[in-house]
């Protein structure tokens, strides 16, 4: 099993940063594609951003040029760094892991991940 953990969440205004956190234990080897999805209240699961062990990355088009996903540790530790944020980026922001490379879209699918945290809450007000 791989454990996640998410952290640095919080309320912030409109055009303000946060810099979210998981942390991965257990059977980290399995973490070769790590992501983080959110949902917002009466709304669908949606991935945000993922990254491959190797280093590849991808991003919802929603968020591209303002958040930026990184890990550090062979694959412990990933981090969504959230630039230039918007109210509809109010969600709850799950951190998830799985044992195949991402590759394409399909990661974007929430039924594709097996290991999930169990979020932290972003509020951006206007």
């Amino acid at each position: 099993q791989v454990r996640l953990v998410e952290s640095g969440g919080g309320s912030v205004q409109a055009g303000g940063s946060l810099r979210l956190s998981c942390a991965a234990s257990g059977y980290t080897y399995r973490s070769n594609c790590m992501g983080w999805f959110r949902q917002a209240p009466g709304k669908e699961r949606e991935g945000v951003a993922r990254m491959n062990r190797v280093g590849t990355t991808d991003y919802a088009d929603s968020v591209k040029d303002r958040f930026t996903i990184s890990q550090d540790n062979d694959m412990t530790i990933l981090y969504l760094e959230m630039n230039s944020l918007e109210p509809e980026d109010t969600a709850m922001y799950y951190c998830a892991a799985m044992s195949t490379y991402c590759t394409g879209a399909d990661w974007k699918s929430r039924l594709l991940w097996p290991y999930w945290g169990q979020g932290t809450q972003v509020t951006v007000s206007s």
